[in-house]
């Protein structure tokens, strides 16, 4: 199993394919296996890095506090260890987040960006959604969440469509799930992102994608964020949910497959 040790602890990733490294960075649930519809796709043209944030998955679960400013920094540090200069960062609602950091913070890492179903700042909206979704781990448990995870990512057509599936998904989810401690820092460290201010200085060719029907990050964060950053492109979508990634996986695909190949 391959880990990486970074600043202070270890993370997991996976590695395949050859050519231009793109990394895809997960959202809060911070793990390799959300990208599993991107993964075959991609590494046929591109070397693919996905890999675990640090307290998810399998990578450590020593750490109790953490910020996007961290999770960005643990990034560019893994991306060190893979003797990766500069990378497609392709991050979605979390990994956005990473994403915006390290073009601002580290422009010469970044050849071009793609923000999926992610947000700028916590405004009323996001700050009553993630106070709930935190009070929910901290009264119930981490059993409850995973009721409602469903109901946050996808829309009800999918869900209405896919019930079967995303019950088996469920079964068979891997038992490693986050400590309850983790999941609450984690979720404390997306209220407390905010990366407005720096988005204009962005200079890497930027790809905004957002859903219409996205129940975590509305539509008009992926507006707002194309509008600030110079150049970029913005592509709604109609339905999809939070998850477009996966519940529009065919067409997400092929979308970005020509932004990375430079017809966007």
């Amino acid at each position: 199993m391959p880990i990486a040790t970074v600043l202070e602890g270890e993370i997991y990733y996976e590695d395949v394919g050859q050519g231009e490294p793109v990394i895809f960075a997960s959202g809060l649930n911070g793990v390799a296996r959300y990208w599993a519809p991107q993964i075959d796709y991609f590494s046929k043209a591109f070397r693919v890095i996905t890999y675990d944030q640090r307290g998810t998955g399998s990578s450590d679960r020593i750490q109790r506090q953490f910020s996007v400013d961290q999770m960005a920094r643990e990034l560019v540090d893994l991306m060190d260890v893979l003797k990766i200069d500069k990378a497609h960062i392709v991050g979605m609602s979390t990994g956005g987040a990473i994403g915006q950091t390290i073009a601002i913070e580290n422009p010469e890492r970044v050849m071009k960006l793609a923000l999926c179903s992610t947000w700028t700042h916590c405004d009323a909206w996001f700050r009553r959604l993630f106070h709930a979704r935190r009070d929910m781990y901290l009264q119930a448990g981490p059993d409850l969440h995973a009721q409602f995870h469903p109901l946050f990512l996808y829309s009800p057509e999918y869900v209405n469509a896919h019930d079967d599936l995303i019950e088996a998904e469920q079964a068979k989810a891997p038992t490693k799930s986050s400590p309850v401690e983790v999941s609450v820092a984690r979720i404390n460290a997306l209220l407390e992102f905010d990366r407005r201010a720096g988005l204009a200085s962005i200079k890497a060719p930027t790809l905004v994608m957002g859903s219409d029907s996205d129940f975590i990050t509305p539509s008009y964060f992926s507006e707002a964020l194309a509008k600030a950053i110079p150049g970029a492109k913005l592509s709604m979508r109609r339905g999809g949910g939070h998850s477009f990634t996966k519940t529009q996986a065919d067409s997400y695909n092929q979308e970005l497959m020509r932004f990375l190949k430079g017809h966007a």
